[in-house]
């Protein structure tokens, strides 16, 4: 691998944005009016329009070419086949291994995953019916209402965005999320709750996180005021690797659920860490949001790289980043029940792609991972879109819309489509007025994503198809997308000043 700034299509991209600098939305779509419906790709229930970037075919063909250069295609494989691309820390990057739909091996270290994965699954599907249905039962012989999940960073945001988009179809206990070590978000939650009702599920791959340990030692103590300290083994379960901390702490070795190292956080929903998913939602959901994402994976592996929508979706994100100046993504998902998306794409791309040395250790001399915001629209429209349409900064938006949603109300829904579209067309096209205080200036990327239905299955095709285009912008920008040493030293720091406290 070399820094793609080395290759000659990296060059012919400056070269075609020197010469089209000038070139506008409008007139792309005045020259060719079929734009969208040539440059709109269709997958696994979902379809993206990339037409809203001043991508032409030169420019295309280019992108494509880098991505040849780069590996995306070899990278891809390798990661799906098990091999240690994580270069940092020796490690294979299998979440898609979890979502798999067959039992073809997938070899690690000279083992088969996918025995272990299976075995896991059968485990959390008995657990999840067992709490459902009322064969699992607290300390004093009443059924489970209420879940916690306490967490932090993919062991929280990855499953509280997918609990609160299939909130709807919700039918088992309450899940509620604690993630933040300030106390307030603890008590906020089970200052209703009833502990005789109430399991805690203690999301931790080390079992050593410190926000995450402190929110489970004060949830236990609250639990054990009320209980007695023998309640704990009904009312606790670990997801973890480190079974003698989470024994320690009063949970039974089968009431523990497993991780690997070869599954990252941001990339965990799939796993364990997904437990709280599977006892909202039902065993069956669960299998559907896994199906999604599978579909999605076989896309990814097996479509031609032009028409492959995580690689068009990483290559317009490089286009829009590293030629045309954008230095940050707004997410803007058109829907209530994806209010949680930007949060979540905040961590999977910036944790992801927030780096500045290649994966051979050499400093970049050129931009990477953008900065992630958004907010569900049409609220954003009313707080930083104003900054998107007239603001000096160059941002590329994402539109995300639902064709079909049976949690919404026809005319709300229709108004809804009505003003993202509109925002749309505003980016794209502007306003030219006599108040230069009105005019729009137009001219701003963005791309349009429609889920055909917002159901376990098609949210499963999104968050991998997001999954897989932070790993092509990773291999395009030759960085290791899956470490996270930048956050190591704060942890570092806080405990020295906790030691000096």
């Amino acid at each position: 691998m070399t820094k793609p700034t080395q290759h000659p299509a990296w060059h012919a991209l400056q070269k075609l944005h020197e010469k089209n600098k000038d070139v506008t939305l409008a007139a792309l779509f005045a020259q060719e009016p079929a734009r969208a419906q040539r440059m709109t790709v269709t997958a696994c229930g979902l379809e993206a329009d990339f037409s809203r970037s001043t991508i032409t075919p030169d420019v295309m063909e280019s992108l494509l070419a880098l991505a040849k250069a780069q590996g995306v295609e070899t990278l891809r494989e390798k990661m799906m086949t098990g091999e240690k691309i994580n270069v940092t820390e020796g490690r294979a990057v299998l979440h898609t291994a979890l979502r798999a739909q067959g039992d073809a091996p997938i070899m690690v270290d000279g083992s088969d995953v996918m025995p272990v994965i299976r075995a896991l699954q059968v485990k959390m599907e008995n657990f999840t019916v067992a709490v459902r249905d009322g064969a699992w039962l607290g300390a004093t012989g009443q059924k489970i209402t209420d879940v916690v999940n306490i967490g932090i960073g993919g062991s929280d945001l990855g499953p509280r965005f997918v609990v609160s988009a299939l909130r709807a179809q919700a039918s088992g206990p309450r899940v509620h999320f604690v993630a933040n070590v300030d106390a307030f978000d603890l008590l906020n939650v089970v200052e209703n709750l009833n502990p005789a009702t109430t399991l805690f599920v203690v999301v931790s791959k080390t079992f050593t996180t410190q926000e995450t340990l402190l929110n489970a030692t004060s949830a236990r103590a609250w639990l054990v005021s009320a209980l007695g300290e023998a309640a704990v083994a009904r009312h606790f379960v670990a997801v973890s690797t480190n079974q003698q901390a989470a024994a320690f702490f009063g949970i039974k070795a089968d009431n523990m659920f497993a991780l690997w190292d070869w599954v990252g956080g941001r990339y965990s929903l799939w796993s364990a860490v997904g437990l709280s998913i599977a006892l909202a939602v039902g065993w069956p959901a669960f299998k559907d949001l896994l199906a999604g994402a599978a579909a999605m994976d076989t896309h990814f592996r097996t479509a031609p790289l032009a028409s492959n929508m995580p690689v068009l979706f990483g290559l317009t994100g490089l286009w829009n980043r590293n030629f045309c100046g954008a230095e940050a993504e707004a997410i803007l998902p058109y829907s209530e029940r994806l209010r949680e998306l930007p949060r979540f794409l905040q961590q999977l791309n910036m944790e992801s792609n927030g780096k500045s040395v290649t994966r051979g250790g050499e400093a970049v001399d050129y931009q990477t991972g953008p900065v992630i915001f958004g907010e569900c629209g049409s609220v954003g429209q009313h707080s930083f879109h104003q900054w998107l349409h007239q603001g000096t900064g160059r941002v590329a938006a994402e539109f995300i819309g639902v064709r079909h949603d049976d949690r919404n109300r026809p005319d709300h829904a229709l108004i809804l489509h009505a003003h993202m579209m509109a925002q749309v067309e505003a980016l794209k096209s502007g306003r030219v007025a006599d108040d230069p205080a009105r005019t729009n200036a137009g001219n701003k990327p963005a791309t349009v994503l429609w889920l055909e239905r917002l159901d376990p299955y098609h949210l499963g095709a999104l968050v991998a198809l997001y999954e897989h285009k932070v790993f092509v912008q990773g291999s395009l920008w030759d960085i290791n997308s899956f470490d996270q040493f930048g956050v190591e030293l704060g942890k570092a720091l806080a405990s020295e000043i906790l030691a000096k406290a």
